[in-house]
Parts: C-alpha cells; structure tokens; sequence
C-alpha cells in the first residue's frame, strides 16, 4: 500500500490522535509531519498532502476538501491556548498582534471584537518577538502551546471559544481532518477507529509525556478543555462560523 502523505497540527491538542494512530500501527500506512495550522492547510492545498488536520477556515480555500472524520480539535466552553493577553482591559485597548499560526483563530478574534466586544482595535500581523510587545495598551491574540508560559505574565486573558460559548451558545471546531483525495470507505472507518482509541486512551498518553508547565494540568486540558468530538452540536456551530466569515455559499462536506 502506498503511504498516504498526512499534514497534522504540532499543538499538545494533537498528542492523542497521534496517539491513537501510533497504537493501532496506522502510522506505518501514513507518513506524518506536523507543522504550525496555517502550514498544514498550505501543504493541503499545495497538493504535498492528501489528508490534513486543518484550521477550519482553511475550508474556504478549496470546495473539494471533504472531513473524513467525526474527530476534531474542539471546545465547549475556554480552550485556554487561544486567547488575547493584555495588561488592561480589552476596551482600552488601541492594538492588537494576531499569531500568524491560524487563519481561523484570526477570523475568529476579528469578529468578536466587531461584533460581541464591540470594539474598534488596530490589528497588526504578528512579527518576530510579538509578545514581549504585549502591555500597557497592546495585546495579542497567542495561540497553541505558547499561551502556556502567558497564563501568569498578564492581567487580563481573553479566551476565545468561551467568549464565542457566551456569544453563541455553542461549542467551537478549531480544526478538523479533511482530505484533498478519494479515500475507500475501509480506510476512513479504520482511520476513525485509531483517532478514537487515542482519545480513549488519554490517561494512558499523559504517562508517557514529560511534565507540563508548573500549574498546567494536561489531563484536564485534554478532557475539559479540549473537545474532541465532532459531534451535531459543533457540525451546527462550524457551519454557522463559515458563514461568517464567507458569503455562506461554503457546502460542507462530511464522510461520516
């Protein structure tokens, strides 16, 4: 069987998929390399992998992309490693860096700002060093792994997903498993069955990983932070975030 060429997130959040595929030795069909989201939807569109776990806005980008699975990286409520950091208080704020690491964290800080904060901030690319800039009335909106060492440097966190679950009333999808290519239903049924067992097996993984940041609990972060079932309630709430940061023409695809 030739390998199939599969793009994942690097984040934490991943771990048990990745997990899951190592333990039912699905990673002997697939030849894996993580990278940063914003990477791994380009090398999706750029045809230098078959199958993805993207950001969702990457969507967009390409109406073939079909999600092959009924995984994803989710939450119902805080996520804790996509926030805006500050110093103040978000309405006394006059700019802000966005993390160059996703589209659609971007997006989705854009439109609560506008539309549930209300507020009218500059928002400026991320460049190097841009969260020692964070303070006085500069924030930035840090995504991933890096939010971890912020948690206690900075007065005011704004969590997205929860802002968006008070906004909303939904959960939110950060990603999802999507494919560019034709895949055989016996491949994705085995496919899902390794991603389920790594979520299923989670206390077994923190075993194996090194210690966390002081104050970090990973087992909590994997189980109450992060949500890892694409179930309807998300299905709903990513299609509603599709349309707003598009024309709502987007046909989600889904496999399962």
């Amino acid at each position: 069987m030739k390998k199939i060429n599969v793009t994942a997130v690097s984040y934490l959040n991943t771990k048990p998929f990745l997990f899951g595929l190592i333990s039912k030795n699905w990673d002997s069909n697939l030849n894996i390399k993580l990278d940063i989201p914003s990477a791994c939807a380009k090398k999706l569109n750029d045809g230098k992998a078959d199958i993805g776990l993207i950001p969702v806005a990457a969507l967009l980008d390409n109406p073939d992309l079909k999600v092959i699975s009924s995984y994803c990286i989710g939450s119902d409520g805080p996520v804790r490693t996509v926030a805006i950091f500050a110093d103040q208080e978000i309405h006394t704020l006059k700019r802000i860096y966005l993390d160059f690491h996703s589209r659609t964290s971007v997006q989705l800080a854009r439109i609560l700002l506008e539309q549930y904060w209300k507020v009218d901030i500059e928002l400026l690319p991320a460049e190097k060093g841009f969260m020692d800039k964070i303070g006085g009335d500069t924030g930035a909106l840090v995504i991933g792994d890096r939010t971890i060492e912020l948690e206690h440097k900075h007065s005011y966190i704004y969590d997205l997903s929860e802002a968006w679950k008070t906004w909303k009333g939904q959960p939110f999808v950060f990603a999802v498993w999507v494919s560019r290519i034709d895949l055989d239903a016996h491949f994705v049924t085995k496919f899902n069955e390794a991603l389920a067992l790594g979520v299923r097996e989670i206390d077994r993984l923190i075993y194996l990983m090194p210690p966390m940041s002081e104050g970090f609990d990973i087992r909590e972060y994997f189980t109450k932070h992060i949500s890892y079932e694409l179930d309807e309630a998300k299905r709903k709430a990513l299609k509603e975030f599709l349309s707003l940061i598009s024309d709502g023409s987007y046909n989600l695809k889904f496999l399962l």
